[in-house]
């Protein structure tokens, strides 16, 4: 497949696309919102020749946040648009930058949207998070010389196949690009065996590690576990549907050893909040909703996390955190947030999407990889039941991302080049 066929079956597929944001709609209403900026139709920024950063989700546009603040410190008249895909990246973008940074959704990948976009905001440098590989996005960008420069990008095994099978766009796309941060070697290499000319190469690591935790954040964490009292507290963080049953029949097994614990449950998209409310309900479990900012009392056994924004502060008042997306295929979440707060980590076999990581945590003993509701439970009353070694295992989780931090800086230097 070339560009002019990738770009007829996008066009193609534009309906269908647009009907699924509807569908999505049904449950998050802000996906019926703003449709036009998703096809390059917005008023344009007050500035322009500035700094285009584009990170496709909640996750990518936190890592982002340290960088781009450093950005701003060091060219501060520098304008700065941010775009997104998701109502949530967009309500994050807009918590953590207010009217210091231009947001849009970024535009769908068909060249006239791509065209309009640029026109509007007229970047020196685009700065993609991850690996958010556009064709015609790709292509606009080198057709106006405004460099593309892929940061903390990162290229599973199973990626890889999958853009190997349309080598001919992979390689015409790879070689319009300016330079790819690759978290790492392994991820270069894929890069490369894909068409990358390795001289455009870079191996920087993770931004992830570079994650900070303020004073005022943990302050924060110990009120909120006063509030809730002495008792085991097990975070499952970022689940999606079909998990939420298994950590639910997982902490049932819990109390039947603890019967103070309390689970704090965060599911991953919002859209699902009062479904899992009700299947909390269904299953007889005394539930309280964050929202609401209900009381946590002692026969309270669930605490439903149904804000944004608050995961760091949950987890800093929690014991023992499950990462989901991995009881079910979806590949896993940040393992690194809850490692930085000194916390041991259980996860399910699925770590696709951070297996570098994952391996990292789990060879130093920070973390244990559990293969179903069963061996979750069993492990969680283990560390509940021997504080000291749930604390030897937090702080091995810890000592991973103090060795790997540096990305931030190694990405910054290379973003500086183009910016001066």
């Amino acid at each position: 497949m070339n560009r002019f066929s990738y770009t007829l079956l996008y066009y193609l597929l534009l309906p269908v696309v647009f009907f699924r944001l509807l569908l999505r709609s049904r449950k998050a209403p802000l996906y019926r919102q703003r449709w036009a900026e998703r096809l390059g139709f917005f008023k344009a920024p007050d500035q322009i020749n500035g700094l285009w950063v584009h990170a496709v989700s909640v996750g990518e546009t936190i890592a982002a946040a340290p960088l781009i603040k450093q950005i701003q410190r060091r060219f501060p008249d520098l304008p700065i648009t941010i775009t997104t895909m998701t109502p949530t990246g967009s309500e994050r973008v807009r918590a953590m930058f207010g009217d210091s940074v231009f947001h849009v959704y970024v535009p769908y990948d068909t060249p006239g949207a791509v065209k309009r976009f640029l026109h509007r905001v007229q970047p020196r440098l685009a700065l993609v998070m991850e690996t958010e590989l556009w064709p015609n996005l790709v292509h606009c960008c080198t057709h106006q010389n405004i460099p593309v420069l892929i940061a903390n990008a990162r290229l599973s095994e199973r990626s890889a196949r999958g853009y190997q099978r349309f080598v001919k766009l992979t390689g015409d796309m790879l070689d319009k690009v300016a330079v790819i941060a690759a978290q790492t070697e392994d991820d270069g290499r894929r890069f490369v065996s894909l068409g990358l000319d390795s001289k455009k190469l870079h191996i920087t690591g993770s931004v992830k590690f570079d994650i900070q935790v303020t004073d005022e954040l943990l302050l924060a964490g110990q009120k909120l576990r006063q509030q809730w009292g002495e008792r085991p507290v097990m975070i499952a963080a970022s689940t999606h549907q079909g998990e939420d049953e298994q950590v639910l029949e997982a902490f049932a097994d819990v109390l039947k050893q603890h019967p103070t614990a309390l689970l704090v449950l965060v599911p991953r998209h919002p859209e699902r909040f009062v479904a899992v409310e009700a299947l909390c309900r269904e299953q007889g479990y005394s539930c309280v909703l964050r929202s609401k900012a209900e009381p946590v009392l002692a026969s309270t056994q669930v605490l439903l996390a149904d804000t944004m924004g608050e995961m760091m502060l949950l987890f800093a008042a929690s014991d023992v955190a499950f990462v989901g997306g991995s009881l079910v295929p979806c590949g896993g979440h940040n393992y690194l947030e809850p490692a930085v707060l000194a916390m041991p980590i259980l996860s399910g076999p699925h770590v696709f999407n951070f297996s570098e990581i994952s391996d990292m945590l789990t060879t130093a003993g920070g973390m244990q990889i559990v293969d179903n509701a069963q061996a979750l439970a069993q492990q969680a009353n283990r560390w509940f039941e021997q504080p000291l070694l749930c604390q030897q295992v937090g702080q091995s989780a810890r000592a991973v991302v103090e060795a790997n931090r540096g990305a931030q800086q190694r990405l910054f230097v290379l973003v500086e080049k183009y910016l001066s």
